[in-house]
């Protein structure tokens, strides 16, 4: 039991100062290196977080394993560990806690995507080659019977803390608090504390609020709760709408992913958050709760301008709802890295094509504006027309009527209105059958 601890002490810090747990390392400090990797257990099953921006309330009814539990009781070497002193994975040895602690989860949970496992570990020194030979290696061993210990002790663990467990809780509370900084996966909100160095005031987790974490599929509609991950939501469009999937593949790293959740993600109002794009191309719906007030409104109403979106003080995203439809969504992210960065331009397309011509358009868009939104003069140019080339290429210069974008560190806004036009026509290739995919190189 942990006593008297701020809310928003990170687990890193606590693993290193109180518990002198020194194996997990602080490298970035924001989410970004994995030198930080511990594994979480909880009823849904084992997953590695980020310990730099995890807040110890986040932790309540589940269970931790550092670095220092990855070896057995009696000094026993993981498989992993094996594998990465046999195939030389490691030099200066400072991210190797963390790619140990991803490698046991990916190894406990059959996981064998190595490159999307180790995305978000970083390594200076000795390369992902032989790092990733290792994980191959220890793939076919028997997990170690310590690495099943864990959710067995769930059931031991006291679940009772003055932490909302429902909407109604949380409603309530905020209600009560509507200054308080409402925490889900904190991949954004820790940043506050450990880089801006930020004295949270109040707090509200939400992390216990099981109805808020669920996704409901009917004949009509796909219900997405606020709490729910992206990684969960990810695994829920595979089948769905496998461009957002892939997406969401490419939404931080596996500890990100495992953390963040889709409320957070619009909530925060981010001009390049890569969820709302595709959520506004599909005709996504926003619900709001204030109390017992439920409101809702089409997704790209709620963000107003840079920095402000349509919530009054005590209001929280509740859910959000999809139309069940016909998948034609395709998501384009550009990004200098494929993996684990933010990006520069996402165009999400969702055109309706009846007997050659468009019927419905569906584009939004983020990095082209201070706020997600739809492409809606580029829309009114396609709807109507024949779906061919022409049409795409008459379209293009509506771009520079929907959007004015910004220069920045990520890329100029001569790139992005390019870029963003190239999309349209990438897309119309993609829906006619063309190889499209960044990671294909043809002749």
């Amino acid at each position: 039991m942990v006593q008297n601890a701020s809310a928003t002490q990170t687990l890193l810090d606590w693993l290193r100062q109180e518990r002198h747990l020194t194996g997990t390392k602080e490298g970035c400090n924001e989410g970004d290196c994995g030198a930080c990797t511990v594994m979480v257990t909880d009823t849904e099953g084992a997953k590695t977080l980020n310990a730099c921006i995890l807040f110890l309330p986040q932790l309540h009814g589940k269970a931790l394993r550092t670095i220092e539990g990855i070896t057995g009781p009696d000094g026993q070497m993981h498989p992993v560990q094996e594998a990465m002193v046999t195939h030389h994975g490691s030099q200066c040895g400072f991210c190797t806690p963390g790619f140990i602690a991803s490698m046991a989860v990916g190894h406990l949970n059959g996981d064998t995507d190595h490159d999307t496992t180790l995305a978000g570990n970083l390594c200076r020194c000795t390369g992902y080659a032989p790092i990733v030979r290792a994980a191959e290696a220890a793939a076919g061993k028997d997990v170690p019977s310590w690495m099943h210990e864990d959710l067995s002790a769930l059931a031991d663990l006291d679940a009772d803390a003055a932490l909302p467990k429902s909407s109604d809780d949380l409603a309530r509370a905020y209600a009560a608090n509507p200054d308080a900084t409402l925490i889900a996966g904190a991949t954004d909100v820790g940043l506050w504390v450990t880089k801006q160095l930020r004295d949270l005031d109040q707090v509200i987790f939400l992390h216990r609020c099981a109805d808020m974490q669920q996704i409901e599929i009917t004949a009509d509609n796909i219900r997405i709760g606020a709490g729910v991950t992206l990684d969960a939501l990810g695994k829920a469009m595979r089948d769905l709408h496998p461009s957002f999937a892939e997406m969401i593949r490419r939404y931080g790293s596996a500890q990100v992913r495992a953390a963040a959740t889709i409320g957070g993600n619009i909530a925060n109002g981010s001009p390049i958050g890569d969820g709302p794009p595709a959520l506004i191309a599909l005709g996504a719906r926003l619900h709001l709760r204030q109390g017992d007030t439920r409101r809702d409104m089409a997704l790209e109403d709620f963000f107003v301008a840079y920095g402000k979106q349509d919530r009054a003080p005590g209001e929280f995203v509740e859910a959000i709802t999809i139309p069940r439809q016909p998948d034609q969504l395709r998501c384009y992210k550009l990004s200098k890295r494929f993996d684990q960065d933010i990006s520069a331009v996402c165009g999400c397309f969702n055109i309706t094509v009846d007997a050659g011509h468009v019927v419905e358009a569906r584009i939004a868009f983020g990095g082209m504006a201070g706020i997600p939104a739809r492409a809606s003069a580029v829309e009114a140019a396609l709807i109507g027309q024949p779906w061919d080339e022409i049409t795409i290429t008459a379209a293009m210069p509506a771009f520079a009527t929907d959007f004015s974008p910004l220069s920045d560190m990520r890329a100029s806004a001569a790139y992005r209105t390019e870029a963003a036009q190239n999309l349209l026509l990438r897309y119309f290739h993609d829906m006619n059958g063309q190889s499209v995919s960044v990671l294909e190189v043809t002749p």
